[in-house]
């Protein structure tokens, strides 16, 4: 933990970086400006491909890489942009939208565009950031577009890849989804809760999840895997909506759903609201499983993420109930396309 309280991943040795390049896409979102001071702390010549115009690409002022602007979902944008590099970590995802064609436009073809960009220029290994939401039995637009992505980069002989799933990340300023879950269960004296709550889920901290994909930097023991980047404890979807109001000075009681009644009423609004505030992606994420075991990512590459207990008493002393409103709002919610996939 540092001196103005955060947490950050611990220093590690990676792979030999000298004279060798790394191109991070969503550079400019929270995890990916995290990666990217690393990957330079560790010796490597970063290029960040932040979208052209975005005001987050201040995040990465004075951390010495090289920024280019370019969008995935754009092929002609990338031209040049893997010219050099040795190692592509792919973050740059949209994981919510109400347009559900997005998804396919940037997480699919988009990454169909970088693969084509790296193979073209001769990259030695490629780390795709993916979700837990894959292994859904009934996957969301988003969970399938997130798994033909990594059909993609498994099937492409040019280069090495690994792929990463993470599952649901939390920071110190909250992150995109647990924001959003958290702000629902805040909005009601009762809070209506969809299904039994009984779906086991994985926390993981966001500083391990960097620390994580350091590790693969210069490494070749994970070619060809896949990797767990999920939280140190399972814990059921009931009891960490509990956890994280009682982090915030505001847990309350729950009336529980049942989940088709809760899916009718997604699908009406879906039919008269044009951004509704119930979805079936959000109820996906609710009642499905995700218990991803990261035991190989600890035995392989020395991955070793904390509990949610412990992460949630780091990142979220318990605040006053005067206090808890300014704690939430505190929490930073990113534009969409600049978060990777933290599900």
């Amino acid at each position: 933990m540092t001196t103005d309280g955060t947490i950050r991943p611990a220093r590690l040795s990676v792979g030999s970086a000298a004279g060798r390049t790394v191109l991070v896409t969503g550079a400019a979102g929270v995890m990916g400006s995290r990666l990217v001071r690393g990957l330079v702390d560790a010796g490597w010549s970063v290029r960040a491909l932040v979208l052209p115009g975005d005001p987050l690409r201040a995040r990465l002022a004075g951390l010495g890489c090289q920024i280019r602007e370019g969008d995935v979902s754009v092929g002609d944008s990338l031209q040049g942009a893997c010219d050099g590099v040795d190692t592509v970590f792919h973050l740059a995802a949209v994981i919510i939208s109400s347009d559900p064609t997005v998804f396919d436009r940037v997480n699919r073809q988009g990454t169909a565009n970088l693969v084509a960009a790296a193979a073209a220029a001769r990259v030695r290994h490629f780390i795709y950031v993916s979700s837990a939401s894959v292994t859904y039995p009934h996957r969301t637009l988003y969970a399938e577009s997130k798994l033909q992505a990594e059909h993609l980069v498994a099937g492409e002989a040019a280069f090495q890849h690994t792929i990463i799933r993470p599952t649901l990340v939390y920071d110190e300023t909250g992150g995109q989804e647990f924001v959003m879950f958290l702000d629902y269960l805040r909005r009601f004296p009762v809070v209506p809760f969809i299904g039994d709550g009984r779906a086991i889920k994985r926390p993981v901290f966001a500083g391990d999840i960097v620390d994580g994909l350091l590790r693969l930097a210069g490494s070749d023991v994970s070619f060809g895997k896949t990797y767990n980047f999920s939280g140190g404890e399972p814990i059921s979807m009931g009891d960490l909506a509990h956890l994280m109001l009682r982090h915030h000075a505001a847990d309350r009681p729950f009336v529980h759903l049942p989940v088709w009644l809760c899916r009718l009423v997604a699908l009406a609004m879906r039919l008269i609201v044009d951004r509704p505030p119930l979805t079936s992606s959000a109820i996906a994420g609710i009642v499905n499983d995700a218990d991803l075991d990261p035991a190989r990512a600890t035995r392989e590459i020395g991955y070793q993420p904390v509990g949610v207990r412990e992460g949630f008493a780091r990142c979220f002393p318990v605040v006053s109930p005067e206090a808890a409103p300014q704690t939430i709002r505190g929490g930073q919610v990113q534009p969409l396309a600049q978060e990777g996939n933290w599900k």
